[in-house]
């Protein structure tokens, strides 16, 4: 049983929470400048939100309509249990739903592994953001398959 529950959320309404996550995870814990992190795009995209069993905001992420996943974000003490995987499985069904058919993302190279495991595929050489060492990579959509 998870004590955590997913769910696709406006940003108009849960912006705050969201917010606090990206904060936590990346300006604080990697040292991404703010002015790169919020960078005014969040109002366009559809946003999933991750909480804990007391409403806590542990994790998030966003979709905008090219198919683009981005910001994704889980508190350091919650990594490992399964978070992450609910809420990129929620947000592609949200983009289905949409009719999006692909999906893409920059995932940090250390983040690779997780993104194969969910089927997605290199598509690209490494790059630098923020200091931080990324790849695109891409995925297909084919039924219910979003990996393991």
């Amino acid at each position: 049983m998870n004590d955590f529950a997913v769910s696709i959320v406006s940003w108009a309404d849960k912006r705050d929470d969201l917010l606090a996550v990206r904060r936590a995870v990346f300006i604080e814990e990697q040292g991404v400048p703010e002015s790169i992190e919020i960078d005014g795009r969040d109002a366009d995209c559809r946003h999933v939100l991750a909480a804990d069993s007391a409403g806590r905001p542990i994790g998030s992420a966003r979709l905008d309509d090219s198919g683009k996943i981005g910001r994704m974000a889980v508190l350091c003490e919650y990594r490992g249990r399964g978070v992450g995987t609910m809420m990129l499985r929620a947000i592609m069904d949200c983009g289905r739903a949409a009719g999006i058919t692909g999906f893409h993302l920059s995932a940090q190279i250390t983040a690779v592994g997780f993104y194969e495991k969910m089927g997605f595929r290199a598509a690209g050489p490494q790059f630098e953001e923020a200091g931080i060492i990324h790849i695109d990579m891409r995925k297909d959509i084919s039924g219910d398959d979003y990996g393991s």
